[in-house]
């Protein structure tokens, strides 16, 4: 996880993020545990509290289970779980945006699925001279 945090939201949402994340990419499978409380408080220096708070968050959304005395767990499904809800916020939030630019710029399928669009040149590809 990044170390770094920033002023935009509270840090025990950054936290639940980094997770989300974590478990999206892979890092984090299903069975698997999360780090102690402990752990990550003291790694990244935030309170205890602030990183139980995140870790609440995954499990009111069913996404952790607490095992009491032995942490937090993955629950089965929580991948396809998030996949599910990332792939809603993306269409209801991020499509309409993508598209209403590929609409303006007048852009083909084919070119951005091919990867056909034109690509932009550096600056250092601008200055070489041309034979």
């Amino acid at each position: 996880m990044d170390r770094e945090w920033n002023d935009s939201q509270p840090i025990y949402r950054q936290l639940r993020d980094r997770v989300v994340a974590m478990i999206l990419d892979g890092v984090l499978k299903e069975g698997d545990p999360l780090p102690s409380v402990r752990v990550v408080a003291a790694e990244y220096r935030v309170n205890p509290l602030t990183v139980l708070k995140g870790y609440q968050q995954l499990v009111d959304e069913q996404l952790v289970e607490s095992k009491r005395g032995r942490g937090m767990f993955i629950n089965a499904g929580a991948r396809n779980l998030l996949l599910q809800g990332e792939r809603q916020k993306f269409l209801a939030e991020q499509w309409p945006v993508v598209y209403a630019t590929i609409q303006r710029l007048g852009l083909k399928a084919e070119e951005l699925l091919n990867g056909d669009a034109p690509r932009r040149s550096t600056k250092s590809e601008q200055e070489k001279p041309k034979p």
